[in-house]
């Protein structure tokens, strides 16, 4: 074949023709692997994977296909690499803007929950939780990154603090974040969680709940090498540890912690 006849790496036909292959058993396992390897450049693949019919069943298939070899561990590694690559392909849908609402709607996380749950140290079940806990990351960096974007403006500060219910749902998904982070630090995602914590310590509601809330991690030096070469992540996490142990609230100073209560 002439070189100008090869496919360029970034044709638009290709990726379709591979999008196309999954629905074929013998060529899926290689268009799974090529497409995974693609996806960083197409910005629309998420799109066409999502659109295109059968395209997602046929990514589930992979992973229930695997469900029997979780218990007794049976799990090869090869298995294992081809569904994480289908993986891969599902975190490229929850990253996506246009396409990560319909993921969860269709409650596709719920799949990977059987990945979570597996405690086996092989390599192929350590890459097969990392590959899971991928996904879950894509959505909880971005429901991390709207959370700060509500609770800077007063109103959605106020919202966020009005209940213990509400107050204490974000906090656990904050939480969940920080402990993600413990195996596989993010220097960009610590800060924003670090700045949701500061922001709702300034209501004095928030401040007294997380008194006895606030996770452990942030408080042990978990992450202070992580943040060693960070020094606004450094000021940021310092900024919050004094707050938390010297009593200073953002607003109603003349209330301690113990007196504050939930309208």
């Amino acid at each position: 074949m002439l070189t100008s006849e090869v496919p360029s790496p970034r044709d638009p036909e290709l990726v379709e023709r591979l999008i196309l292959d999954l629905l074929d058993p013998e060529l899926k396992g290689h268009a799974l692997s090529e497409l995974r390897k693609k996806r960083e450049m197409f910005q629309n693949l998420a799109l066409l994977l999502w659109n295109s019919f059968g395209i997602v069943a046929s990514l589930l298939q992979e992973i229930i296909v695997v469900y029997p070899a979780l218990s007794p561990p049976t799990l090869s590694l090869g298995a294992s690499n081809r569904v994480c690559n289908a993986l891969a392909l599902l975190q490229c849908i929850a990253s996506h803007p246009e396409t990560r609402t319909h993921f969860l709607q269709a409650r596709i996380p719920l799949y990977l929950c059987a990945f979570l749950e597996t405690d086996d140290k092989a390599k192929q079940f350590e890459y097969l939780r990392l590959t899971s806990l991928g996904v879950i990351g894509a959505l909880v960096k971005v429901a991390t990154f709207i959370t700060e974007k509500i609770v800077v403006h007063d109103a959605g500060l106020a919202y966020v603090c009005a209940n213990a219910d509400r107050f204490y749902a974000v906090g656990a998904a904050l939480a969940t974040v920080v402990t993600s982070m413990v195996d596989q630090p993010s220097k960009r995602l610590l800060k924003h969680v670090i700045r949701c914590y500061l922001r709702m310590s300034e209501n004095p509601r928030g401040f007294a709940a997380l008194q006895t809330c606030l996770p452990p991690q942030l408080k042990d030096g978990t992450f202070n090498s992580c943040l060693r070469d960070d020094p606004s992540g450094r000021h940021l996490h310092q900024q919050l540890l004094v707050k938390m142990t010297s009593g200073k609230k953002g607003g109603g100073a003349g209330n301690s912690a113990g007196r504050m209560s939930w309208g």
